[in-house]
C-alpha cells in the first residue's frame, strides 16, 4: 500500500468537497485511476474512493481497511479542520426550506437619526417619514421554478469592481480577494449540492457606457443569480437600474452613497454604513463631544467626496455650527498648499476630510510643513496602515470613523485574519474583510432560497442581523447596515479604536475612568489587621490567615443578622478590607462598602457590580479561591499601608497586586 501523503502535500492538494450537518471531506490525490476521499463528520473519519473521472461529489463508499499510519494521518488533519468549522462556510440547503417572504417591520427614524440632526426637528414634526418601512417586493419572479442544482454546472455570482486601469484598483483586488475567499470557502465544503460558486469578474473602468455593458453581460449572458459591487457610486447606480429591470438582486460591501437605497429599488443589499451614518457620527463627536465650532471641510472632487461631505454638512448646520469653508481638489492632485492656506486664513479649529489614506497622509505632512495645529478628522477611507506609514508622526492625534474594530480580540475576526493573510500574504482591510462578511451573506441567502433570484431577495430583506467576522450587524428596513461606527485615533505609530454613535449621549460610563475625591476613610494605626469575609460557608475558614484577623459572616444567615454582623465588622471591628465570596455577599458588600468607604473585593462573575462607577469595588473571576482573595487585599496593604482609602487606591492604580490588575472601574485587566 502507498504510503499516505505528507500533511502539508494533504492540506496542498487536498480539495474540501462537502459538508453536510457538520461534516467535512477531503480529497487526497491518489495514482491511477483513484482517489482516496476523507470524510470528517465530527471529527471523525471514513473513507471513501473516488474515481478521477466524474463529478468529485458522486464518490461510491467503499471499505478498505485501516493501518495505524492512517489513521495517525487523519487523527492530525482533524485537528487542523475542525477548529476552523465555526469560522466557515456551513454547507448548503439547497432551497429546501426557503424562507418566504420577509416580514413587515418599520423603523423610525430613518436610518436611527439623532432628533437634533433630523431637518427642521427644532420647528415641526413630519406628517410623513420616507424610507422607513420595509421596501417591498410585489413581482411574479417568485413563481419562476426553482432550478435545481443538477440543473447547472455551477452557480454564478456576478462581480464589478476596479480591477485594472483604474485608479481604485488596488482597492478593488482587496474588494475581490475578501469575495473570492469565501466563495472558495464555501465550495470546500460542498458548494451549492455538488456544484461550485463561480464569480464572474468584470472591470469597473470608471465609464458609464463601459460598466453598463459589463452589467448587462452579468444578466443576459452569464445568468447570474447575484451581483456583487462595486465601490464607485455612480457604477452602483447603474446597476441598481440593471437589477430593477431584470429582478436580480445586487450586494454591496464597499460603496457609502447615501442615495442609492433612497431609491427604494427592491434589490439592494448592504453591509457598510453609508455616509449619513460616518457624518452624523463625525458631527456628534466634534461638536457635541469636543466642542469644536468652526470646522472646514477639504474633499476630493468625486462623486465620493461630493456625496460624502452632504450629510456631515447637513448636521453640522442643524447642530448650529454651519461648515465655515469647503474646499476640493482632484484625485490627481499632490500639492495640497493653496487649499490648506485658505482653510488656515479661515481660523477654523478643525478639518474634516473625504479621501483616501494617501491624499490623507499627504494632507497631513503639507499642514506640519505650514505650521497648521488645527485638529483633523476623516471619513472610513482616510484610515489605517497606509496613512499611519505615510504620514508618520504628523499622524498622531487624526481622528476617523470605522465601520468595525480591526483590533479585536474575537476569535472569529483573528481566525479569519489568519487565513487571509496565509492566502494572500497580506493583512485584511475593510474592503476584503466586508465583502468577506457580503459573500457570506448572499451564499447563504441562495441556499436557503434556491436557484430564484426573487426568493434569494427575500432571503436576504428577511436578514435583521447577522454576525460575521467583523462583528455583529444590524440592517434596517432598507437592507442597508446602521450599526455603531468606531473611532480610531492615531498614536505613536498606532490605531486606538473605540465604538461611538451618533446619538447624543444622557450619560458616559466607564471610558473617563472611576476616581475617589472624597475624604481620607479611616487608618488602622498600629493595631491588628483585620479583614471581613462575607459569603456562603465563611464561618468554616480559619480565625487567622496570612497574618490577618479573619472576621468571618456567614451569608447563610438571615439578611439582616448577616448585614448587622457585616456593619458591626466595619464600624466596631474596623475592618481594613471587606472579602466576599459570591454574586449575593458581593451585591450587599458593595452597598456597606460604598457608605462606608471600605474596600471590597468580589469574587462573583457578575459584572453590574462594576458598572456603576462606584470606587470600592474590585471584582474576580468567580473560581477564585479565598485564599488568592484575602493575598489581594494583604498585598496592596503592604504597599499602601493600613488606610482602607490607600488601599483602595493602591488597587485602583492598574498595577499588578498579587498577580492581578484591576481597571479603576474595578474589572480585573
Amino acid at each position: 500500500m502507498q504510503s499516505p501523503p505528507g500533511l502539508k502535500t494533504l492540506l496542498k492538494n487536498g480539495l474540501f468537497a462537502g459538508r453536510q450537518s457538520g461534516a467535512s471531506t477531503v480529497l487526497v490525490p491518489g495514482t491511477g485511476k483513484s482517489a482516496r476521499k476523507i470524510k470528517l463528520e465530527g471529527c471523525s473519519a471514513r473513507l471513501k474512493s473516488c474515481p478521477d473521472a466524474g463529478h468529485p461529489f458522486q464518490c461510491k463508499r467503499v471499505n478498505r481497511k485501516w493501518t495505524v499510519r492512517n489513521l495517525m494521518w487523519m487523527v492530525l488533519l482533524a485537528a487542523w479542520v475542525c477548529p476552523a468549522y465555526t469560522q466557515t462556510f456551513k454547507g448548503c440547503e439547497c432551497g429546501k426550506n426557503p424562507p418566504g417572504r420577509p416580514a413587515e417591520r418599520s423603523m423610525k427614524p430613518y436610518a436611527q437619526e439623532p432628533e437634533d440632526m433630523q431637518p427642521f426637528s427644532k420647528f415641526t414634526k413630519p406628517y410623513y417619514q420616507h424610507y422607513v418601512d420595509l421596501v417591498e417586493y410585489n413581482g411574479a419572479a417568485r413563481d419562476i421554478p426553482v432550478m435545481k442544482a443538477n440543473d447547472v454546472d455551477e452557480v454564478r455570482i456576478g462581480f464589478i469592481g476596479p480591477l485594472e486601469d483604474h485608479p481604485d484598483a488596488g482597492l478593488g483586488k482587496r474588494m475581490l480577494n475578501g469575495a473570492q475567499m469565501a466563495v472558495d470557502e464555501a465550495n470546500a465544503t460542498g458548494g451549492y449540492g455538488g456544484r461550485p460558486f463561480k464569480l464572474m469578474l468584470h472591470n469597473d473602468s470608471a465609464t458609464w457606457g463601459a460598466s453598463s455593458n459589463e452589467l448587462v453581460k452579468m444578466v443576459y449572458d452569464e445568468h447570474d443569480w447575484a451581483m456583487f459591487g462595486s465601490i464607485s457610486g455612480d457604477t452602483t447606480h447603474i446597476a441598481l437600474r440593471v437589477s430593477l429591470k431584470a429582478e436580480l438582486p445586487i450586494v454591496n460591501s464597499a460603496s457609502t452613497d447615501p442615495t442609492i437605497v433612497e431609491t427604494t429599488i427592491p434589490w439592494y443589499f448592504s453591509v457598510l454604513q453609508d455616509d449619513r451614518t460616518q457624518g452624523y457620527t463625525l458631527a456628534r463627536h466634534v461638536y457635541t463631544e469636543l466642542g469644536l465650532k468652526r470646522v472646514a471641510l477639504l474633499r476630493v472632487n468625486d462623486r465620493y467626496g461630493r456625496f460624502g461631505v452632504g450629510k456631515f454638512r447637513d448636521a453640522s448646520r442643524r447642530l448650529g455650527h454651519p461648515v465655515v469653508i469647503e474646499q476640493k481638489f482632484f484625485p490627481s492632485d499632490t500639492d495640497f498648499s493653496h487649499q490648506l492656506k485658505v482653510i488656515q486664513e479661515s481660523r477654523v479649529d478643525g478639518i474634516v476630510l473625504w479621501a483616501d489614506e494617501a491624499k490623507a497622509a499627504a494632507i497631513l505632512n503639507q499642514m506640519r510643513e505650514l505650521g497648521m495645529k488645527q485638529r483633523v478628522f476623516g471619513s472610513h477611507r482616510t484610515l489605517g496602515p497606509e496613512l499611519v506609514k505615510l504620514a508618520g508622526s504628523a499622524a498622531d492625534g487624526f481622528q476617523a470613523v470605522y465601520p468595525y474594530n480591526p483590533n479585536s480580540t474575537d476569535s472569529a475576526w483573528l481566525a479569519f485574519q489568519s487565513r487571509y493573510e496565509a492566502k494572500y500574504h497580506d493583512q485584511p482591510d475593510h474592503f476584503s474583510a466586508l465583502a468577506y462578511d457580503q459573500m457570506q451573506i448572499v451564499l447563504r441567502a441562495i441556499c436557503a432560497a434556491g436557484l430564484n433570484r426573487a426568493m434569494i431577495r427575500d432571503a436576504l430583506y428577511g436578514t435583521t442581523t447577522y454576525t460575521g467576522v467583523t462583528g455583529p450587524m444590524q440592517f434596517d428596513p432598507n437592507a442597508k447596515q446602521i450599526r455603531q461606527m468606531y473611532l480610531g485615533t492615531v498614536g505613536n505609530g498606532r490605531i486606538e479604536y473605540r465604538k461611538t454613535s451618533m446619538q447624543r449621549e444622557y450619560a458616559r460610563v466607564d471610558e473617563d475612568g472611576v476616581e475617589y475625591n472624597g475624604p481620607r476613610s479611616w487608618d488602622g494605626g498600629g493595631g491588628s489587621l483585620r479583614l471581613a469575609v462575607f459569603g456562603p460557608g465563611a464561618e468554616r475558614l480559619p480565625e487567622s490567615l496570612q497574618g490577618w484577623q479573619l472576621v468571618r459572616i456567614s451569608s447563610d444567615l438571615p439578611w439582616g443578622k448577616a448585614s448587622s454582623e457585616l456593619v458591626s465588622a466595619v464600624y466596631d471591628k474596623n475592618v481594613l478590607a471587606i472579602v466576599a465570596l459570591d454574586r449575593a455577599s458581593s451585591h450587599l458588600a458593595e452597598q456597606i462598602g460604598v457608605k462606608s468607604l471600605v474596600p471590597v473585593v468580589a469574587v462573583s462573575s457578575d459584572h453590574t457590580l462594576t458598572s456603576i462607577n462606584i470606587p470600592w469595588i474590585f471584582r474576580l473571576a468567580e473560581g477564585t479561591s479565598v485564599q488568592q482573595a484575602v493575598q489581594t487585599v494583604v498585598a496592596a496593604e503592604q504597599v499602601a499601608g493600613p488606610s482602607r482609602s490607600k488601599i483602595r487606591d493602591e488597587l485602583a492604580s492598574g498595577k499588578t497586586i498579587a498577580g492581578v490588575a484591576f481597571r479603576t472601574t474595578g474589572e480585573p485587566r
